[in-house]
């Protein structure tokens, strides 16, 4: 089995964590490698079959939304032939881009709106450190006494900086529509909770709760898009309805291996990262497969 790490196609357009874009102009080609970041920092150790299934659970859900919101999806490359058939890759041989199939989407080039559209049902991560401080999120104030994992009141629409590097950083409401304005905040909270209603409560039917997500928006043709990946383990915190026990931080289906591995190794968050031994490689895998499965119900296409 192939672990893409990076690819080296004409047109780089843009090299994130985990996405390589390429410029083909009027359109881009995004393609999910199977790199793996954690504080920040991306690993020397790819997880096998990660790409595929961030791009193929993405597709799933952009297939099954556009009725919220429209998104940035043209298609899926499923054979080869797509890939060859573009202008740009004339020149490039099938060894190099057959291993792209089920990891490549074709998607519309929309202008980013750079703030980061989180939403959280349940109170874990920043949520939680910031309501231990001042019984807030994002600056409003929550009921006392709730615990760690405890399902919100409701759904909370929790915005974040965009940054380039390093970590996102919360914003309340009120500073994201300086940022973007107060009708573009009130069309971005409203798709964002209404995707999240949807999400949330198809997942639940299928063993697992989606404890928070961000999404990504853009301008194309002068209407709001969804954009980049959606409703992955890397965008989301996913849990399993059967182990489910407030009070404490869940298991989840995402790279918590890796991180709980990082930090009994003793790293100290500085590049460069260790590499991972092969065990935590393939239980991360078995996570990242396993939330595909259960939630799409079809086989993960290699």
């Amino acid at each position: 089995m192939s672990i893409i790490l990076e690819t080296n196609l004409p047109g780089l357009f843009r090299r994130g964590k985990v996405r390589d874009t390429y410029d083909l102009g009027d359109q881009l080609l995004m393609i999910a490698t199977d790199r793996i970041s954690a504080y920040d920092v991306v690993l020397p150790t790819g997880i096998p079959d990660k790409g595929a299934v961030l791009n193929q659970l993405s597709y799933f859900w952009f297939r099954k939304t556009p009725n919220i919101v429209y998104n940035h999806c043209i298609s899926v490359v499923e054979d080869v032939k797509q890939l060859e058939e573009l202008a740009q890759f004339k020149a490039v041989g099938r060894e190099a881009l057959g291993p792209l199939v089920g990891r490549s989407m074709l998607v519309k080039k929309a202008e980013p709106i750079m703030v980061e559209c989180v939403v959280r049902g349940y109170l874990s991560g920043s949520g939680w450190e910031e309501y231990k401080r001042n019984g807030t999120l994002a600056g409003l104030q929550l009921p006392a006494g709730l615990r760690e994992s405890d399902k919100l009141p409701e759904p909370a629409f929790t915005p974040a900086t965009k940054e380039e590097s390093g970590h996102d950083i919360n914003i309340s409401v009120k500073e994201m529509e300086s940022l973007v304005g107060h009708e573009l905040t009130k069309e971005l909270e409203e798709k964002s909770l209404a995707l999240y209603n949807y999400a949330a409560g198809y997942a639940l039917e299928r063993g697992i709760i989606i404890a928070d997500t961000k999404f990504e928006f853009g301008v194309f043709d002068g209407s709001i898009i969804l954009i980049d990946e959606v409703l992955t383990p890397d965008s989301s915190r996913f849990w399993a309805v059967d182990t489910y026990k407030p009070g404490g931080a869940q298991p989840s289906f995402d790279k918590q291996y890796v991180r709980d591995w990082l930090t009994a190794s003793g790293w100290d968050r500085e590049p460069p990262a260790p590499a991972l031994p092969e065990e935590v490689v393939e239980r991360t895998a078995e996570k990242y497969r396993e939330a595909y499965g259960r939630l799409t119900g079809e086989e993960l296409k290699r």
